[in-house]
């Protein structure tokens, strides 16, 4: 008998805490095939695309959440989520296996509620980097840049506050992102300014891997630099 590569899987929404299924890829069939610059995972199969299923989304009240979503709820955030999504939510499942369109609607969901919930800037930079990600699938280059610009924005912002600790993001990792996500905007003078951030931190041990990626990015932005 073949083995599908999805599974279902019983989620506790975090905010109506009403259970609802949702289709996850056995580990074994996800298979990378390359990685991009900005850590875009490029997969063997299109139809087994881990991406398209890393948002849960509550067919009960909207609410959208990932596994990187904090449990802790504000006081009146609850009332604002159910004023701004659970209100004008028409009960839909996205549960089955998933469309890029489809996978695009569960993240912009999760921005929305992300947004309204107030997670950390890393978190919403992982989102919104996502989408971005999604959009180049589709070589929209357009609402790509749109929301390399989104993520590039919060993950400075996650910088600043440092909002990433206790997060499988170091602060190394961060300014990497910065710089690229920077380059690939046309953003060359923050892109240098992170990317030397990176280069420096080899000095205090500084993660290997992420100052070789920051010196042959830094050595595209110097050739873009020369052409102009």
């Amino acid at each position: 008998m073949k083995i599908s590569p999805f599974y279902e899987k019983k989620v506790d929404c975090l905010h109506c805490k009403k259970s609802f299924p949702t289709f996850k890829i056995r580990t074994k069939f996800i298979k990378v095939k390359s990685t991009e610059s900005d850590f875009q995972p490029i997969y063997e199969d299109d139809n087994v695309n881990a991406l398209y299923y890393n948002v849960f989304v509550c067919e009960h009240c909207g609410f959208s959440f990932t596994e990187d979503y904090s449990k802790y709820f504000a006081p009146g955030v609850s009332e604002q989520i159910n004023e701004q999504i659970s209100s004008k939510w028409v009960h839909q499942s996205f549960k089955g296996e998933r469309t890029v369109f489809q996978a695009i609607q569960a993240y912009k969901l999760a921005w929305l509620s992300a947004t309204i919930k107030k997670e950390r800037f890393v978190t919403v930079a992982g989102l919104t980097l996502r989408l971005a990600w999604l959009y180049r699938s589709l070589n929209n280059k357009e609402q790509e840049e749109r929301f390399l610009h989104v993520a590039r924005d919060q993950y400075m912002e996650s910088y600043s506050t440092e909002d990433y600790a206790n997060t499988q993001m170091s602060g190394v990792r961060i300014m990497y992102m910065v710089g690229e996500l920077s380059r690939r905007i046309g953003d060359f003078e923050m892109a240098t300014r992170f990317f030397s951030k990176v280069i420096e931190s080899q000095r205090v041990g500084g993660e290997a891997r992420l100052v070789d990626m920051a010196k042959e990015q830094w050595e595209i932005i110097r050739e873009e630099r020369a052409k102009q």
